[in-house]
């Protein structure tokens, strides 16, 4: 089995940083983590219009991080791979301990 070039890869990592780069889009992803979900229960759950959360799904379905799936006139949405969360998650711990070393650095030099 062959790999994708490198620089294949790096152009579709790019393209799911900048899927991932809203707020709104992240939150969906957290949502769709706990279960697949039509539009309707996404728009009450996240408190955001109908067209936004459409708009944004169609994002993270051209980055193939949402999957649909018809049931009669509804569409449910689930995420595609279930390790995005993880990165997600890793994302933030990262943030995390990111603002901890900003924050002793600056207690460190608020008290010299």
């Amino acid at each position: 089995m062959t790999h994708p070039p490198l620089e294949e890869i790096t152009v579709l990592q790019a393209g799911i940083c900048q899927a991932l780069s809203d707020p709104k889009r992240i939150s969906i992803l957290y949502a769709l983590h706990e279960q697949s979900r039509h539009v309707n229960d996404l728009v009450a759950e996240l408190g955001l219009p109908q067209p936004t959360v459409s708009r944004h799904l169609r994002v993270l379905r051209q980055q193939s991080l949402v999957l649909t799936e018809r049931d009669g006139t509804w569409t449910t949405y689930r995420l595609a791979d279930r390790r995005i969360i993880q990165v997600l998650d890793t994302m933030r711990q990262v943030m995390s301990d990111g603002l901890k070393r900003k924050t002793a650095v600056f207690s460190n030099h608020k008290s010299a």
